[in-house]
């Protein structure tokens, strides 16, 4: 791993309503941004394919519609669409975080999925708790991907949108050692003042952490915005603005100027020397902690539909042992 990183946020528009597109766009841009000789790129919340703003402008018993097409046009991991970005993430030599509608049996979920640079998927995350509208979309995560990962890149933790609004949940990255924390929002909602918001959240947690935030935010162009209106009867107001696309290094400043409306990206290395000089006067996770006082339990078990006690799980394989022990004896 290197000492500097060159990373990238990625403020982007969806193809509306099309997953393949969606995938083909995200696709192009990592090979353009390997090109520039970026290392590390954290692209917005749920961009696969797009993040439901229906749920934003309709009343539940109204978004039936709306909910089914997401349905259809959701992610399964592993997938061909996966696979495509692993792909494009190896040939860039490129660490990818991306949001992305997971659609598992008949439930789907907000996960940020994780690319190594040599393609390999090497976390999926679900939202821990859908935020307010989104509670009518997504179901719940567990906490087993809450956690920082090592990559190519350094070490990495992600959350979506306001998951950094739970401290506990922030903090579980911060004692994990994060270096790089990856924040993805869904952007061109609630405006301005959602834009203000997310400037505090990346901020605080940069200065806590001590680490670089990478955050990313959609965008959707004007003719996004009336197409979505058209579609589900609402107004345009509430799903303009609130972009806040940024990176903000270990002293909680902002490295380069934040991308508050239309495509792009803003790019700037990230010197984990500057880690060092941070956590020197403040270490959340070392001499600035109390944990004799203060300190964080998390299940990190993953939470399957059906699970067995050990012990019965015990017994079912003691009885294969003993039907495989009778056919042999008969």
């Amino acid at each position: 791993m290197a000492d500097t990183v060159k990373a990238a946020a990625v403020q982007m528009s969806p193809v509306l309503y099309s997953r393949a597109g969606t995938v083909e766009k995200v696709v192009r841009k990592i090979a353009a941004l390997g090109a520039q000789g970026v290392r590390f790129a954290t692209f917005p919340e749920t961009l696969v394919p797009y993040y439901p703003y229906f749920a934003f402008l309709q009343a539940p018993f109204q978004m039936a519609r709306e909910h089914l097409r997401l349905i259809e046009e959701a992610v399964t991991v592993p997938s061909a669409e996966t696979e495509a970005i692993g792909a494009a993430a190896r040939e860039a030599g490129m660490v990818v975080s991306i949001g992305v509608n997971e659609r598992d049996g008949g439930t789907l979920y907000n996960t940020q999925l994780l690319f190594d640079a040599d393609g390999a998927l090497i976390q999926r995350r679900r939202k821990l708790t859908p935020t307010y509208h989104e509670k009518m979309v997504w179901g719940q995560g567990d906490a087993s991907g809450l956690r920082a990962v090592d990559s190519a890149a350094g070490r990495i933790g992600q959350l979506a949108c306001w998951e950094h609004y739970m401290p506990l949940a922030r903090y579980a990255l911060i004692a994990d050692g994060e270096q790089i924390h990856s924040a993805m929002y869904p952007g061109s909602i609630f405006g301005a003042v959602f834009s203000g918001q997310t400037e505090v959240n990346i901020r605080q947690h940069a200065l806590e952490s001590a680490c670089f935030v990478v955050c990313a935010s959609a965008w959707l162009d004007a003719d996004q915005q009336a197409r979505i209106a058209a579609d589900t009867g609402g107004p345009v107001g509430p799903i303009s603005g609130g972009c806040f696309t940024a990176i903000a290094g270990p002293d909680g400043q902002l490295i380069g100027e934040p991308r508050l409306s239309g495509e792009g990206e803003v790019i700037a290395d990230l010197d984990f020397a500057q880690i060092v000089l941070r956590k020197r006067l403040m270490d959340a996770r070392g001499h600035y902690g109390r944990p004799e006082l203060l300190s964080l339990r998390i299940d990190r078990a993953p939470a399957p539909p059906l699970r067995e006690p050990i012990e019965a799980a015990a017994r079912g394989l003691s009885s294969k042992v003993e039907r495989a022990k009778a056919k042999e004896v008969r």
